[in-house]
């Protein structure tokens, strides 16, 4: 049966040397989907299973993430945990503004995705409000798996981006000149 799917890599067994053909956005995009720095933002309950998802049962390490960075100027993608009180939505909000761009966010759990069970004047009513949500994983609390899953769909994402002609539009009008 014919292989009809397209991939963004060749590699050919005759070429001395390994090497292998691919785009420089599908080089990139692979190099960042597989190593993501967390910057973890537990904010209520949700960051026990943030923690567990760590430990060796889960293995987070296994999608590159392990390297949970509490500095935002060293990671990628925060991940939301929790409650969102509109005391912390500031700091949130500065924390994601020091982060360098590429970046993303993962909403964990229904208080950071819609303030969950909290509807009062004190909770921020999903935190995509203030700063930009790219996967939402529903729960009360997510369980370590559902955060698994959350952090593959991210990867999806970040596998389809144009990541070179989207990020370099001054190098490649330059170029083009």
């Amino acid at each position: 049966m014919a292989e009809t799917i397209l991939t963004s890599a060749a590699y050919d067994s005759k070429i001395e040397g390994n090497i292998i053909f691919t785009r420089l956005d599908s080089a990139i995009n692979w190099m960042r989907k597989n190593s993501l720095w967390p910057m973890p933002m537990g904010l209520a309950c949700c960051a026990i299973e943030l923690m567990a998802t760590a430990s060796s049962r889960y293995d987070i390490a296994r999608f590159g993430a392990e390297v949970m960075r509490f500095s935002p100027r060293q990671a990628d993608v925060m991940i939301v945990a929790g409650t969102v009180t509109y005391k912390m939505a500031l700091a949130v909000k500065r924390i994601w503004d020091q982060m360098p761009e590429p970046k993303w966010c993962i909403a964990m759990g229904a208080c950071a995705s819609s303030g969950g069970m909290y509807r009062s004047y004190a909770v921020l009513q999903g935190i995509d409000r203030i700063i930009p949500v790219d996967v939402y994983i529903s729960g009360c609390p997510p369980r370590p798996e559902a955060l698994l899953e959350g952090l593959m769909r991210l990867q999806r994402k970040i596998e389809g981006e144009k990541s070179f002609v989207d990020q370099k539009k001054e190098l490649l009008a330059s170029l083009r000149a």
